[in-house]
């Protein structure tokens, strides 16, 4: 594996995982639970994306064309999962979360579809073939390590932007995964319709 061949896997998954772009998201999400649980769904959302990724990129295409699935089809399932997260949490009233729920924020939604969603595996499946399932597998477990570190300092962006804050960051990213699963289901059925 050539250090070139990371970077060309790197850079597609970095902007795709967008750890950056979903911390609003893991904030809603986690809004209201102490630090110990939020390390925990950090760690297991963390374990879920690799474990999902790596799967995903050695025998994901393989199972897909078994099973008839298409990429279209993917974005389309994710796409309502997420519509349907979203719209829960921006009309729900603030209630304490659940032991047992927070620490099964983990897996779902926050380690699939948030960090290995349809854009994360649609590019594994199209970087394993052109540039190696090593490099990419690498590349993958690099952009998701990084993630975890932006979500582990998320508590010191709560403490910088109190519960208030918290809240509306809440209510917008809310907002803005509504609006990024009606695209995502769009361009699924675009790509559905037009094939």
């Amino acid at each position: 594996m050539s250090l070139n061949q990371f970077w060309i896997s790197f850079v597609p998954l970095f902007i795709a995982v967008d750890a950056i772009g979903i911390l609003p998201l893991f904030l809603s999400f986690t809004e209201g639970i102490d630090d110990k649980q939020r390390n925990r769904v950090i760690l297991s959302s963390i374990i879920t994306a690799t474990i999902v990724g790596l799967l995903f990129l050695f025998v994901g295409e393989v199972v897909l064309r078994l099973l008839g699935i298409t990429v279209e089809d993917f974005m389309i399932a994710g796409g309502i999962i997420l519509f349907l997260i979203s719209v829960g949490d921006l009309v729900t009233v603030e209630k304490p979360l659940r032991r047992d729920q927070a620490e099964s924020l983990g897996p779902v939604p926050i380690g699939v579809p948030l960090i290995v969603g349809p854009a994360v595996l649609t590019t594994l499946m199209l970087l394993g073939r052109k540039n190696g399932l090593f490099p990419t597998a690498i590349a993958m477990v690099s952009n998701i390590a990084i993630a975890g570190i932006v979500f582990y300092l998320s508590g010191s962006i709560i403490k910088l932007i109190g519960n208030s804050g918290s809240k509306i960051i809440s209510k917008i990213a809310n907002l803005f995964l509504a609006a990024i699963a009606v695209m995502m289901v769009r361009k699924g059925l675009s790509g559905f319709l037009g094939a």
